[in-house]
């Protein structure tokens, strides 16, 4: 069976007839479509290197090519400049570039006041067939205007509307916003008086945004930041998305980006010129001297990858403790809300029961646990090895014990199971923290707990009056801080899979990096971790990747 790939001796004729349009292509555009200009230049696969002076060969001359592994790599170079000459020559557009889009954009429901947003090359037309007006009104300024509707020029609403032409808005295409009435009669009057002009359609989950990503507005860390500052529930996940939505992970990316460009253009032009004598000495060191500075500054953050993924998704803490200690006391106390049942009777607890809560300004998912005890009945003993195995699982641990109870062998027994086992590990050896709470401090003397030498460091606290809960949520407060990071000072956080996955990814690629065994090689590590760092800010994402960070945003959006 014949192959269906196209002779070298096509390819390369193609290619040499294409070089007029490929010279015209800006080289920022060629970097992000995996081409370059016709410069001299490697391109490495598989320890073999293909040039493109290749492309000044005629096709007879096409016999030199070292078959098969150079002929492929040829063949998968050129098939790439191809399909970009063709998208460039053809001139094709962005995919939903012709069509304009309109959504409500505040919350449903009844309101004061709803805005409702269109966006694309008819946003001006919908304005002002609504408005019935000549003339747009001011860009970005707010005027008054009687909304009707142009199928029977009903009035709808009196409303303001602004003007945000492109590229000055936040898609990069011509914009307007309607702010009516939030009364769902008028919301739904309006978004049908829209639906009935002509190239207008409804928005998709997050078309808005991501037309804003394809228009250049946003790269994907700040589109990302978008997302989790509309679903930002605590003070801390609020700034640290924020602070992404203002660029800083972009930019720290982009400057590792910068890096590893430089170093990979150095190792290129020493393949290419090394052997004429005509590149600057110590080239290949000062390469070697940056790819190594940027190994430990990546090596850095991925250590602390896992803060910024509980800071967006919420710490595990678990409260634990003996029966009868007060665990769902200071559940409750915690939540501010009734979610365990509270009984004298030991063992009321069988179960893990967990609320998702705002300590201290942070996303905390809060588990109350049976308590930890040996010979009691089946249904209490699951209930243990439950809370056992959600122990396992906490990044931080409330550790608590009836303080006036310390001397008796369930409260000794915790102490040397639980709290010592914790503390005794290092901070290298696991992430997990413990905080130890002595309850009932309303039944104490006032000299406080009996004499325990062996006792570790403790708060005191009384669910019952509330006394020693601000020491608790101050001590909370910096405990979720050291769990979550400081969304407010220090480097930017890592808060999705996504991004730990690009900077291993680029680490492990840097790790190939061997400029002084073979040259070929060390160019196409710089050049995959080079990818990775690209493909973390959105350059040459796939279309499944950007779907699934796009549909969490809400129509509007």
């Amino acid at each position: 069976m014949r192959s269906s790939k196209p002779p070298l001796a096509v390819i390369c004729t193609a290619l040499c007839q294409a070089r007029s349009v490929l010279s015209s292509i800006p080289y920022s555009y060629c970097q992000s479509r995996y081409a370059r200009t016709l410069k001299i230049r490697s391109h490495v696969a598989r320890g073999t290197t293909f040039r493109y002076t290749h492309l000044h060969r005629t096709p007879a001359s096409l016999s030199t090519l070292h078959q098969p592994m150079e002929a492929k790599i040829f063949r998968r170079w050129a098939g790439r400049i191809l399909r970009l000459c063709t998208r460039r020559s053809s001139g094709a557009a962005a995919p939903g570039s012709g069509a304009t889009i309109f959504a409500l954009s505040s919350g449903q429901g009844r309101c004061g006041i709803a805005v409702i947003r269109t966006s694309g090359p008819s946003s001006g037309h919908a304005l002002r067939i609504l408005t019935a007006a000549g003339d747009l009104p001011p860009a970005r300024h707010a005027s008054l205007r009687l909304l009707s509707d142009p199928r029977s020029g009903e009035p709808l609403d009196r409303a303001l509307v602004l003007w945000f032409p492109g590229p000055r808005s936040f898609t990069g295409e011509d914009c307007v916003e309607f702010h009516v009435h939030g009364g769902p009669a008028v919301v739904s009057g309006v978004l049908q008086a829209l639906g009935s002009v002509p190239g207008l359609r409804p928005a998709e989950a997050g078309e808005f945004t991501r037309r804003a990503f394809a228009n250049g507005k946003l790269n994907l860390t700040e589109v990302e930041g978008l997302a989790d500052l509309i679903h930002a529930e605590t003070e801390a996940q609020r700034r640290q998305a924020l602070r992404q939505l203002d660029g800083e992970l972009g930019h720290l990316c982009r400057g590792w980006a910068e890096t590893l460009t430089k170093a990979l253009a150095h190792v290129e032009a020493y393949i290419d010129f090394g052997e004429d004598d005509n590149l600057e000495e110590g080239v290949l060191e000062q390469a070697d001297i940056e790819v190594r500075a940027l190994e430990v500054a990546l090596g850095a953050h991925l250590r602390d990858a896992r803060r910024g993924q509980r800071l967006r998704s919420g710490a595990h803490v678990v409260v634990t403790g003996p029966p009868n200690a007060g665990k769902s006391s200071l559940v409750n106390l915690l939540s501010r809300k009734p979610v365990s049942i509270v009984s004298p009777e030991p063992g009321t607890t069988r179960d893990v029961l967990e609320t998702p809560v705002d300590l201290a300004g942070f996303p905390v998912l809060l588990s109350d646990t049976a308590g930890l005890r040996e010979g009691v009945g089946p249904v209490e003993q699951e209930g243990v090895r439950r809370a056992r195995e959600r122990l396992e699982q906490a990044d931080l641990i409330l550790a608590m014990l009836d303080a006036s109870d310390l001397a008796s062998p369930s409260s000794c027994n915790f102490l040397a199971t639980v709290v010592a086992s914790v503390g005794a590990r290092s901070p290298s050896d696991s992430s997990q923290r413990l905080l130890l709470v002595l309850n009932k401090s309303d039944l104490l003397s006032p000299e406080g707990p009996g004499p325990r030498p062996d006792l570790p460091p403790h708060l005191l606290l009384s669910c019952l009056t509330g006394e020693g809960l601000d020491g608790l949520l101050e001590a909370l407060r910096k405990e979720l801080a050291a769990v979550c990071g400081d969304p407010s000072t220090g480097s930017p956080l890592l808060t999705r899979a996504r991004h730990q996955h690009h900077l291993q990814g680029c680490l492990d690629a840097l790790s190939h990096y061997k400029p002084s065994k073979d040259l070929a090689l060390a160019a196409e590590a710089l050049r995959v971790a080079r990818g990775h760092l690209t493909r973390l800010t959105g350059g040459g994402g796939t279309e499944e990747i950007l779907d699934i960070i796009f549909r969490d945003f809400c129509v509007g959006k």
